[in-house]
């Protein structure tokens, strides 16, 4: 039905309006009375089977939401109903920042694809902080960045601010180097700058009585040398995996009207990519940490190859913008069948 009636649809008007016009629906349907159950009735798969021990986390089932869907924290309650494992939001930043102009998000339909030049907008990590709070069973991850007017010289006080702030309130945190909406914040991933900034929040989180799991999201875009520097920080650092990948700036064999728009482009045709990133990252690094696989993932057969590639969980965007909440359950039934 949402492809045949509902995308249709929702494809005749703007992509960000259409993101927010969503949220307030689907907000206004659950606050009817046995909504949320008959939800989770059409689109959860309950199954011991599909359980991932990870980070030393239970994940319900290998299928999560990728941050940058619910930057705010703003319906992770409700997307969780739709079969998901784990909701990652973010990223999120110590102030609040409008991001850049509009219009920033476009539909490359032909490609199946998105590019984005939202920019780290969100309301700041203490709104989140106060929707968190009354969470009880949904597994968070939260994806942290910096302030577009911080420095790079000073990204690493933003980091930690949000750090602070998320701490009592994620399950996991996710450290957002990569995003190319950013200016120069793509240059935290060379080596020196991204020790520093990985081995600050290492430090700060192995004085807790409770360290939380930190992985690092890394661009499509590095060239080997540049994931073997990756490896090395990971594994002289020890934070506990990787998220592979981010968005790409490359338009290699688009087709679409607005392949040219600047900002990061998702969906299919960084499914190739991505999955190469994940192998690469997986055999070079004999195994040494766990990844979880995102980038063009829109059919079960996607997800089953970023989970042969080495990936241990695999998140959606693009793909539950363009095939509907169903491709949740049906990747999850199909992992049950290699099962």
């Amino acid at each position: 039905m949402y492809k045949v009636f509902i995308k249709p649809l929702l494809f005749l008007f703007d992509p960000e309006w259409v993101h927010h016009t969503v949220f307030s629906t689907l907000k206004a349907i659950h606050r009817i009375p046995g909504m949320g159950s008959l939800i989770r009735g059409v689109y959860q798969v309950n199954d011991k089977r599909l359980e991932r021990k990870l980070f030393g986390l239970t994940f319900p089932n290998p299928v999560g939401l990728a941050a940058g869907f619910d930057k705010d924290a703003k319906l992770y309650k409700e997307l969780s109903n739709f079969g998901f494992g784990f909701i990652e939001i973010g990223t999120l930043t110590p102030k609040s920042q409008p991001g850049n102009p509009k219009k920033r998000l476009f539909r490359l339909p032909e490609d199946h694809g998105l590019i984005n030049r939202m920019g780290f907008n969100n309301q700041g990590v203490e709104a989140a902080v106060e929707r968190l709070k009354s969470n009880k069973d949904v597994l968070i991850g939260g994806n942290i960045g910096k302030n577009k007017i911080t420095p790079n010289e000073e990204a690493v006080a933003d980091y930690v601010y949000c750090f602070e702030a998320l701490f009592p309130h994620v399950d996991y945190f996710v450290v957002n180097v990569s995003s190319p909406n950013t200016p120069n914040l793509r240059a935290l991933q060379d080596k020196e700058p991204l020790t520093h900034l990985l081995q600050t929040l290492k430090d700060l989180n192995i004085s807790k009585s409770n360290p939380k799991p930190i992985l690092l999201k890394i661009a499509p875009d590095l060239t080997e040398e540049q994931l073997l520097d990756i490896i090395a920080i990971i594994t002289t650092v020890k934070i506990d995996g990787v998220i592979a990948t981010n968005t790409t700036l490359s338009r290699e064999g688009l087709h679409s009207a607005n392949k040219k728009e600047m900002g990061g482009l998702s969906g299919k045709p960084v499914t190739d990519r991505s999955t190469a990133v994940i192998r690469f990252l997986h055999e070079k690094s004999n195994k040494a940490f766990p990844i979880i696989g995102v980038g063009g993932i829109h059919a079960p057969e996607d997800a089953l190859e970023k989970l042969e590639a080495g990936a241990s969980l695999v998140q959606l965007y693009t793909g539950f913008v363009y095939e509907g909440p169903g491709v949740v359950k049906r990747i999850n039934k199909s992992i049950l069948r290699t099962i």
